[in-house]
């Protein structure tokens, strides 16, 4: 049990007022605080087929009013939302989740926002939503392996504004830079400030590699990195990051973008999702100070699945100018640790390392806690144009996939790259492994081929399965990197085209 001093210290200003966890919401509790705090509006706020959250706002005009719409939802053209809907029977209803609730930081008017799921004219969840397959992945998933899938994306992105010449910065040595060698630290800080009030949690925040001039104009790369939670509380914390940062933003009438590559040879973007699978609150991947054969398992049914995680990652062409070689970002298909050139890495996890605190600082006594259960291990593949309920779905299929094949900690043994998988002496072992995909209809086929994977268990419907093929397919991109080859004047009108990506 949580005590007062502690709920004042959780940043969600719900959290602070209510005394009690956003999963322990009520509507009597999200009425009593509308009351209470004088809030006029509510905002119901979902993602449709676009990736973007949309709204629907309400005045509140008396506590019957507010009952009703926090009872019943509201309805909606489900067509105008998603493509596989027909306007003949097109109304969906959209149901808040109360746990999502959080205190709009942008709106003059005091509002309330709450993140909704979507229902069909039965009352039934619609099943081929993002949001409701995801919570299926993490059902199954829950059910076969009785483990929780926690994880947290990292959000990367450029800033664009006007060249700095006081203090410029260094052409692709922005990694960690501080004021006033980069102009957006305080934009990232206040970012970080209002998504912890809206109730995600933060690890930290820092300026990345990314930095130079383009047509006269300065980039900069920073990043937003988030602590593991369930599955579906880790995407609605993605979805809400990228909301609050693109306001501030628009604010100061800068360009923010999620885009993958922005332009030729320098840095691109991605959206590292780091992953952790628990039993009974304890932290899976790590046995005996090493990794577990759990996490290994794990990790190979994503290397099996890689290709066609694609499909919901790496969703438009520019995603396939970032994944090339020699750019800190995966092309084969291998894991390793501490190692950023493959697919999934196992970053620095707290094992086999103690008492460097007390080494520091020598007044501090020894400390005899084991803080091996912050390990995770992390998918280097997707970027800002993902799906990010589908491509967790994904994952979290993936992971199960890897726990219930028989040859998963052989794969696991052969696809482990300890090394530079570019050195020279690498180079007959890097001749053996698979590719991933060079383009979006490479990775529809992927997709094709696995299908039957993720519609198991009815957790991806047929029908978006389809619908992703079709999408990616549409862009008619296969062989587009070889095309492109060295014009840049191409490359540019491409990138161009999808610098607002999800």
């Amino acid at each position: 049990m949580m005590t007062r001093d502690e709920y004042l210290m959780d940043p969600n200003k719900l959290v602070q007022y209510l005394q009690k966890m956003p999963n322990e919401f009520t509507k009597e509790d999200l009425i009593r605080y509308i009351e209470e705090n004088g809030i006029q509006m509510i905002n119901f706020r979902y993602v449709a087929n676009d990736g973007k959250l949309k709204t629907l706002n309400f005045i509140i005009t008396d506590r019957n009013h507010l009952d009703n719409i926090l009872s019943t939802g509201e309805r909606v053209d489900g067509s105008s939302l998603f493509p596989f809907i027909e306007a003949g029977s097109s109304d969906l209803y959209v149901i808040p989740r109360f746990k999502t609730a959080f205190l709009n930081p942008f709106s003059e008017v005091p509002t309330l926002d709450i993140l909704c799921s979507f229902y069909t004219a039965q009352g039934e969840p619609l099943e081929s939503a993002p949001e409701h397959i995801l919570k299926k992945a993490h059902n199954c998933f829950k059910e076969k392996t009785g483990m929780t899938f926690k994880a947290m994306g990292e959000l990367e992105y450029y800033i664009k504004s006007t060249k700095a010449e006081l203090y410029p910065g260094e052409d692709q040595k922005g990694y960690h830079d501080s004021q006033p060698f980069t102009q957006w630290e305080n934009l990232r800080r206040e970012a970080m400030v209002l998504i912890a009030q809206c109730g995600g949690k933060i690890k930290y925040g820092h300026s990345e590699v990314g930095n130079f001039i383009l047509r006269e104009d300065g980039y900069e790369q920073h990043e937003i990195e988030f602590i593991p939670v369930e599955a579906e509380d880790a995407v609605d914390q993605l979805l809400i990051g990228k909301w609050i940062v693109r306001m501030l933003a628009a604010r100061e009438g800068a360009l923010v973008s999620w885009a993958p590559k922005i332009t030729v040879g320098k840095a691109g973007s991605g959206l590292h999702i780091h992953m952790m699978l628990e039993k009974d609150g304890q932290n899976l991947c790590v046995e005996n100070g090493k990794l577990s054969d759990t996490a290994k398992k794990g990790i190979a049914g994503i290397m099996d699945l890689a290709g066609p995680l694609t499909a919901f990652g790496n969703t438009i062409p520019t995603s396939y100018l970032r994944l090339v070689p020699h750019q800190e970002a995966p092309t084969y298909v291998c894991w390793g640790d501490r190692n950023r050139s493959v697919l999934v890495r196992v970053p620095l996890g707290w094992v086999g390392a103690s008492d460097m605190i007390k080494s520091v600082n020598p007044c501090e006594p020894a400390d005899p806690r084991d803080f091996s259960s912050k390990q995770t291990f992390e998918f280097r593949v997707p970027d800002g144009s993902a799906d990010i309920y589908s491509l967790m779905a994904g994952l979290i299929v993936a992971g199960q996939h890897g726990l219930e094949m028989d040859n998963s900690l052989q794969m696991a043994e052969d696809l482990y790259a300890d090394v530079d998988i570019f050195a020279p002496d690498y180079k007959e072992k890097l001749d053996a492994l698979k590719q991933l995909p060079t383009c979006c209809w490479e990775s529809a086929d992927c997709l094709l081929e696995k299908r039957e994977v993720f519609e198991r268990n009815g957790v991806f419907p047929k029908g978006s399965v389809d619908a992703v093929v079709k999408n990616l397919k549409l862009y008619e991109d296969n062989g587009l990197n070889d095309r492109i080859l060295g014009n840049v004047d191409k490359i540019m009108e491409i990138v161009d085209t999808y610098i607002h990506c999800m």
